[in-house]
């Protein structure tokens, strides 16, 4: 690859001037932006893709991990507020599984509710900083380049871009610096749920046996043991979470290309071995994969505290701590193989299961990076070591940690964007107003 380097300089438009810039609109970006929005501040999302939501929507991830302690809503404020919301979309009182196009259609509703400006294929390309404090942003869309400037700005992105560009310190991967694989999620029709569920009774799961079977009569190219699952979404429908594209670097747009193109190989895989192999799935047609790859892990910005697996083991709580979270461990094996994905299952089922009401506090601190005055970080890319990380990073935690992102953003515009003169007390006692989980620390 070339080295050589231009210098690239242009006058561009203040698009706007606001209270909030939310980078990114998952779903921890979502809780920011509603949520600062709904205290009074002025919010610009900026989105990179054509719809709110990310993995739940555009990566077409078919299922929710747990909102609770099996006792408690963890996830409460605006993650209760989109499940019921969904629920009443769909009908469906369980809502296990995902109907993306339903939980599009509930996230535009909340931000038009709460008054967010938003904007889609709109993607964050650069950061100025001065001093420790971002003074504005750039983005990139259909219209071109323009700027936006905000008292605090709120790190959505999933990678930490925003934070990262501005010179937060960070961590990335394991201690060699891999990264868990992705997956490229996928939805399949044609699927017999009944005789599926038949040939799975009295807790049998023969996945295993199957696979091996499939990958000695050269179905698969490579032996993935891991098949975390095809999920009911309707009478005939499933959400497929399989196969794992090993090595991806989802801050590397080379690495994800090479990812991408490498899903799509494996479903036409997993397609042959569904039904060739597995009951009910005889006649199953692979329909749709996600416009974008499922990312699990990259960037963890550097924050006041890192949350560690010390932490997660006792069960802590904080004087700080904003929410409250339980999901286990689960860590994807950053390389295919028997072993490592016993260990896996080890971890995730037995080592570091919680009980019925167990949880670990997350601090305010985690959000707030070491090295910025105005940046929030909020969803995957907070200030976890590794182990925790395979826990907070999942939806119902996003929720948590950008419900107040975006109150502490809001509060913030009292003590001129500076994130770390919020007072703690204060953001707790607003965070309970409306409705997180925060039992007294």
């Amino acid at each position: 690859m070339s080295t050589t380097t231009i210098q690239f300089q242009r006058h561009l438009p203040l698009r706007a001037d606001v209270d909030v810039l939310v980078a990114g609109g998952g779903p921890a970006g979502m809780a920011a932006a509603v949520t600062a929005a709904e205290a009074g501040a002025s919010v610009y999302l900026a989105e990179a893709h054509t719809c709110l939501g990310g993995m739940g929507t555009a990566a077409q991830v078919p299922v929710w991990m747990p909102c609770t302690d099996g006792i408690n809503f963890l996830a409460g404020g605006f993650g209760r507020r989109v499940v019921e919301a969904l629920r009443a979309a769909t009908g469906d009182p369980l809502c296990q599984g995902i109907d993306s196009e339903a939980l599009k259609r509930v996230y535009d509703q909340q931000a038009a509710a709460a008054g967010v400006e938003l904007s889609f294929q709109t993607r964050l390309v650069a950061v100025e900083v001065s001093g420790g404090r971002v003074q504005h942003v750039v983005c990139a869309a259909p219209s071109g380049l323009f700027a936006v400037r905000a008292q605090v700005y709120v790190d959505c992105t999933g990678n930490g871009d925003l934070a990262a560009w501005a010179g937060a310190a960070y961590e990335k991967g394991d201690d060699s610096g891999d990264l868990m694989p992705g997956t490229l999620c996928s939805v399949w029709c044609d699927i017999d749920w009944e005789t599926w569920l038949a040939a799975r009774s009295d807790d049998v799961q023969p996945d295993g046996q199957w696979l091996r079977e499939a990958y000695e009569a050269g179905v698969f190219r490579v032996l993935d043991e891991h098949l975390t699952g095809m999920f009911r979404k309707g009478a005939h429908l499933g959400g497929g979470n399989i196969g794992h594209t090993f090595g991806v670097d989802g801050t590397d747009e080379r690495s994800l290309t090479a990812a991408l193109l490498e899903g799509r190989r494996q479903l036409a895989e997993y397609e042959r071995y569904y039904r060739e192999y597995v009951p009910g799935f005889e006649r199953v047609r692979l329909v749709a994969s996600g416009a974008l790859l499922g990312v699990r892990e990259t960037r963890r910005i550097r924050g006041e505290y890192t949350l560690t697996l010390d932490d997660y083991l006792d069960r802590a709580s904080f004087d700080d701590e904003i929410g409250r979270y339980a999901y286990s461990i689960d860590n994807h094996p950053t390389r295919p193989g028997s072993e490592t994905y016993q260990q896996h299952r080890q971890e995730f089922d037995r080592t570091f299961r919680y009980g019925p009401g167990e949880s670990y506090g997350i601090p305010y601190r985690c959000l707030t990076p070491r090295d910025l005055t105005n940046v929030l970080v909020a969803g995957r890319c907070v200030s976890v070591d590794r182990m925790v990380h395979g826990s907070l990073r999942v939806m119902p935690g996003c929720f948590i940690t950008g419900q107040a992102a975006g109150m502490a953003a809001a509060l913030a515009r009292a003590h001129d964007g500076q994130v770390k003169d919020v007072p703690v007390p204060l953001l707790r006692e607003r965070l309970r107003a409306v409705g997180a989980y925060l039992p007294e620390a």
